[in-house]
């Protein structure tokens, strides 16, 4: 899944140091912990590279992260090969044009509803709740339902 507008609300707040922080959701994180003792593999793939991003990625053990990519869905191909999966078997949710491609190439495409239109259009899945606040938890639960089944 993309970072910035997916698991974030988009916006990079930036003190007068020049340091970045970004607004993360604890339900969001908490899914992906539960994804991830469900034994999903999760990746994320951002097209920028932040320390925030790489520390909230620990914090959680999110064990692929994918930093300074605007190339998704080739950075998504590659993650496939390396952990032997096929693209059927992958679901990547994003926000921006440069998710376009990764929102095609996976199995289940998501967006959240403020993406942009390309990544709108490509999308099977569009999310009731927006980037940051709660996207992720909802795509999740119903992986988990999914997997019960």
């Amino acid at each position: 899944m993309d970072v910035d507008g997916v698991l974030t609300d988009g916006c990079i707040y930036v003190s007068s140091d020049g340091s970045e922080a970004k607004r993360f959701s604890i339900i969001d994180g908490l899914g992906l912990v539960k994804l991830r003792e469900a034994g999903v593999k999760i990746a994320w793939i951002s097209g920028r590279g932040s320390d925030a991003t790489t520390k909230r990625a620990n914090e959680l053990k999110i064990e692929y992260v994918v930093q300074g990519r605007k190339d998704k869905g080739t950075a998504l191909a590659s993650l496939l090969e390396e952990l032997n999966l096929k693209a059927e078997q992958a679901v990547y949710m994003g926000d921006d044009t440069i998710d376009t491609e990764a929102i095609e190439l996976a199995g289940i495409g998501v967006a959240v509803p403020e993406a942009q239109p390309e990544p709108l259009a490509a999308a099977d899945y569009i999310t009731a709740k927006t980037g940051g606040n709660g996207a992720v938890r909802e795509v999740c639960n119903h992986i988990l339902a999914a997997r019960s089944q």
